[in-house]
């Protein structure tokens, strides 16, 4: 027998925290992006590239793991890249380690762009989302954050904290 949650259609309840979550969905990254363009003239993916480089020791990343963290394509992650490369930001090298991998490095002048961006980012994160929260709420929307990502991907979401990989 099927439970309510295996029906087709979703509950009036269900329906609503759906459609609160799908619009911020949608809307947030719009706003993010709009930020980040206006004011230092890049995307929040290209921010996050950027951002995900300069917490890597040595600031430095394979793409492989970048395009993990920032839950991408390589293709969409190598066209980002280039953009970034052509701005003196970002230098891409074979590895190493291994040359059948390319790592992605930050340039000085990369890592004064997000020095320059992150106090605009930061801001327009607590406008948007952190100042209408709680410090319990905050906790409960990392939460379930984490919930819903690990639903999606068993690895977990890029931890900024924990960035060695």
């Amino acid at each position: 027998m099927a439970n309510d949650r295996d029906t087709a259609a979703l509950s009036r309840d269900d329906l609503e925290t759906w459609s609160a979550f799908a619009t911020v969905l949608e809307w947030l990254p719009a706003a993010l992006d709009a930020q980040l363009l206006r004011d230092s003239d890049v995307t929040h993916f290209e921010y996050g590239i950027l951002f995900a480089l300069a917490k890597a020791p040595d600031r430095t990343l394979r793409l492989s793991v970048l395009a993990g963290h920032a839950n991408s394509s390589l293709s969409r992650l190598s066209r980002a890249t280039t953009r970034l490369e052509t701005r003196g930001w970002v230098q891409r090298t074979p590895d190493p380690d291994d040359g059948r991998y390319t790592r992605a490095i930050l340039s000085d002048a990369g890592q004064d762009k997000v020095d320059l961006a992150t106090p605009g980012h930061v801001q327009t994160v607590h406008r948007l989302v952190l100042d209408s929260l709680t410090a319990a709420q905050a906790k409960q929307l990392r939460v379930i954050s984490s919930r819903i990502t690990e639903a999606i991907r068993v690895e977990g979401a890029w931890n900024p904290n924990g960035a060695g990989d």
